[in-house]
């Protein structure tokens, strides 16, 4: 009998992660393979027209939750998870992958219910406990069966909390078999064309988290620089639904559509999304995924944060943390061609799905 895998998408990252695994496990012939969308992204392009885009099927289930505040999303994953376990298919293993709300949740399930369940992106830490992606990481990795991790960094964060090294498996990076995956698709899309942009000279801006949109003086500040920024290179903003509203909400919508040489878009699915990315000439951005891709795509990154759970993208890529009283000094040294060209980190090589296949194989003894 064929056994039963269950994959976890909430996020747009997620869906990036499950998609080179779900087409890796469905050519197997000893395994099926289901996708568990939770439905933490409800808009159209960060959610159904991603899964278009990786090829991936309807999700078997769907569990609908929508947004929330945090409690409310674990509640609802959990009891709504639960039911499909107990009550319509029982899976032989679980993968969740990333640190959303529904990663920590599904993990408590399978967990409580002896349902064998490996994180995927395991042992990634920024040490700064007021992000509440960060319990879900500390949490999800403390209880799961096997942690398979990205990088060198991640093992040792493990380490260091004392879980055993039979737990902790380094499989690489598997945002860069997404990538690879629908590098033709992506290299076809011509996304900056369409937009009217110059191919290496534009910036693409992401921006999303609480600590930069949600509070009237950060958010204008950021206006006000981008503003600057667009003075020097022309930007396509990609503008989250979060960020929208507190645009509106703060009466700033107004003046950041005014701004010259700015594009505001809709949240842009994967394909046409990288395509932008990896013509860019910088990216300015909050986002996790981001500083892998780009660290990837050797592109200069200025990542809006006081601190990042992947620290590789520093140490070895083109990542840099930077702050908005600091960002145009950084803008300006990319423009003059003095940032720092990087290297890929060990395993980010497009294989990672193959990898974490032949572990599950191996976990499930088949």
């Amino acid at each position: 009998m064929k056994k039963i895998i269950h994959l976890i998408a909430a996020a747009r990252p997620n869906f990036m992660k499950i998609a080179p695994l779900y087409h890796a496990l469905n050519k197997e012939d000893w395994c099926e393979v289901r996708i568990i969308h939770t439905g933490q992204h409800y808009d159209a392009n960060m959610s159904d027209s991603i899964f278009e885009d990786l090829m991936l099927p309807e999700p078997h289930f769907h569990l609908g939750i929508g947004s929330g505040s945090h409690a409310h999303q674990i509640g609802n994953v959990m009891i709504k998870y639960e039911k499909i376990v107990q009550e319509v298919e029982r899976p032989d293993f679980l993968v969740v992958v990333g640190d959303v709300n529904p990663t920590a949740a599904c993990s408590q399930v399978a967990t409580k219910l002896h349902i064998p369940v490996a994180h995927l992106e395991a042992g990634l830490r920024s040490g700064d406990r007021r992000m509440p992606e960060e319990i879900n990481r500390l949490v999800t990795d403390a209880i799961c069966d096997t942690l398979w991790t990205p990088s060198a960094d991640a093992d040792e964060n493990l380490r260091n909390e004392g879980h055993p090294e039979s737990r902790i498996v380094r499989v690489g990076n598997i945002m860069m078999d997404s990538f690879e995956l629908l590098r033709d698709k992506i290299e076809t899309e011509k996304s900056p064309e369409k937009y009217g942009l110059e191919i290496g000279n534009y910036g693409v801006v992401t921006l999303h988290r609480p600590s930069n949109v949600d509070e009237f003086d950060t958010l204008n500040n950021l206006v006000n620089q981008l503003k600057i920024t667009a003075k020097k290179i022309p930007l396509i903003f990609a503008v989250h639904p979060r960020t929208k509203n507190s645009l509106q909400k703060h009466d700033l919508w107004d003046n950041i559509q005014a701004i010259e040489n700015l594009k505001l878009v809709e949240p842009v699915s994967y394909v046409p999304f990288m395509s932008l990315v990896k013509s860019a000439k910088l990216i300015i951005t909050d986002s996790g995924g981001i500083q892998e891709e780009t660290t990837y795509l050797n592109i200069p990154c200025l990542t809006l944060r006081e601190n990042t759970e992947r620290p590789i993208t520093i140490t070895e890529g083109t990542n840099k943390l930077v702050t908005i009283d600091d960002l145009q000094e950084n803008v300006d040294r990319v423009l003059a061609g003095k940032w720092r060209s990087g290297t890929k980190p060990d395993l980010w090589d497009g294989k990672t799905a193959g990898r974490v296949t032949s572990e599950i194989k191996k976990w499930l003894h088949c």
